[in-house]
């Protein structure tokens, strides 16, 4: 660079004033025109060895501030509306807890039905989660119906004990229930 040119860098602190009321211009938001002039200096001086002595200053920077918020424009479009959450004190969320503990009980009781018996496992997945008949799941497994009855109430036994349900219905004969 010869010794009577102006660096790019002080030329952009004297153009400041003019750079953030373009960007107000363009954007209508002082904190959006504020971050896009901040980026529109970084990326003027990470390209400082791009600008051709010479040539209009003004006219670089307009076109280096413009190109960024047409990138800002075209990133909201596909990113869709977005709200301050500061500006809505009303909204309901909760705090997590309830998430965090059903996504851990379904972890629990998919590793549960993984551990059943194949013959529980099937008829389990096929009558609760398929919502066939006893009859319809007897059909494809060509078992009798009797069977496939006994292999689900095992397999909604063995999840409970798995989860820790107590279900309180406990009829085996031992316990003085029903048969």
């Amino acid at each position: 660079m010869k010794g009577d040119e102006v660096q790019v860098s002080d030329r952009l602190i004297a153009f400041l004033p003019n750079l953030r009321r373009f960007a107000i211009s363009l954007c209508r938001s002082r904190d959006l025109a504020d971050d896009l002039v901040q980026a529109a200096c970084e990326r003027a001086l990470a390209s400082q060895d791009r600008f051709e002595q010479g040539t209009r200053f003004d006219a670089w920077m307009f076109r280096i501030l413009r190109n960024l918020w047409i990138d800002h424009v075209r990133r909201a479009k596909t990113a869709g509306p977005q709200q301050d959450i500061d500006e809505t004190p009303d909204i309901a969320g909760s705090g997590g807890e309830r998430d965090a503990e059903a996504r851990l009980t379904l972890k629990s009781v998919a590793v549960a039905i993984d551990e059943l018996p194949d013959d529980q496992r099937e008829v389990l997945l096929l009558v609760c989660v398929e919502d066939l008949s006893y009859k319809e799941a007897a059909e494809i497994l060509s078992i009798p119906i009797g069977t496939v009855m006994s292999r689900l109430s095992r397999a909604r036994k063995n999840l409970a004990d798995a989860a820790g349900i107590n279900s309180g219905t406990d009829r085996s004969p031992e316990k003085g229930g029903n048969k």
